[in-house]
């Protein structure tokens, strides 16, 4: 077998699984599939979902109950945009209240055009909003985002720490991020998935962030493993795959590792003992 192509062994814990979500079709979308110079009007800056859209998340938020994946998921990366927030809540947020418990809502009711009735924090994993992982900046007013304290009057219970500045600095109305820099950034990106704990993410972003950041892998892999991996997402796919840390960046104990027995003297497998103790007969 080819060794550039031949299967891999990594620890555990040099290994993150990410369920990478594209947002469900925003009103920008369907646009832009008319006339792509809609990208560049201001009627879609920031754009919410359509109610296709929330039809995509209701569909996508039964299948990762039905397949337990809901269970899973230790953290959401939501990029700070209103379609990916309102998929990333719709799809991984909490089931609702109960009698004696007060919890922050992940989403006010009818946020952002919804028409949606209020959506849980309760039973949920946490939510935090990231900037690297926003779409291609700049140009295109529905990659704009809004100030963080709107954000959070619509989105009370994702954590919007990470966001240095309330408005957006980032988008410029005459400058188009270059798909390299997109690439860039979103390598960026997976570096400082390394420095969080949880071993189970699921990222709501965008098709241009995911195609251009995922374009840089799958080269040692099979080439039909690469197509699978490089693929543009269509809106609200999911897609596992496992991040390996092969540069040492990680830093966490193993947890489930288990060092065995405490040996009182020598506990050495046969081979090596043969090896060492030739005198002293075979080890078992």
């Amino acid at each position: 077998m080819d060794a550039t192509i031949s299967p891999g062994l990594y620890p555990l814990r040099r290994c993150k699984t990410l369920h990478l979500v594209r947002h469900a079709q925003g009103v920008h979308n369907v646009a832009g599939e008319i006339d792509h110079a809609a990208y560049s009007s201001e009627e879609y800056f920031d754009a919410h979902l359509t109610p296709l859209g929330w039809q995509q998340v209701d569909h996508l938020r039964h299948h990762v109950h039905e397949t337990g994946l809901s269970k899973k998921v230790d953290l959401v990366i939501v990029s700070p945009l209103l379609r990916t927030m309102q998929t990333a809540v719709g799809v991984f947020g909490g089931e609702g209240y109960k009698d004696g418990i007060e919890v922050p809502p992940l989403m006010v009711a009818n946020a952002g055009q919804s028409d949606r009735p209020e959506i849980s924090s309760l039973n949920c994993p946490p939510f935090v909003a990231v900037e690297l992982c926003r779409e291609h900046l700049g140009v295109h007013p529905c990659d704009r985002r809004r100030s963080i304290n709107e954000y959070r009057s619509l989105f009370p219970a994702i954590d919007f720490s990470l966001i240095e500045n309330d408005d957006d600095v980032l988008w410029k109305a005459d400058t188009r991020e270059k798909n390299e820099e997109v690439a860039a950034r979103g390598m960026k990106f997976l570096s400082w998935l390394w420095t969080r704990k949880e071993k189970e993410i699921a990222i709501v972003t965008h098709s241009g962030f995911l195609y251009h950041t995922l374009s840089a892998f799958g080269s040692d892999c099979h080439p039909s493993v690469k197509d699978e991996i490089c693929k543009h997402f269509t809106n609200c796919e999911l897609r596992s795959v496992v991040i390996i840390d092969r540069s040492m960046m990680g830093s966490d104990p193993a947890t489930t590792n288990y060092p065995g027995k405490i040996p009182s003297g020598l506990d050495l497998p046969s081979d090596v003992a043969d090896e060492k103790l030739p005198d002293e007969g075979k080890a078992n």
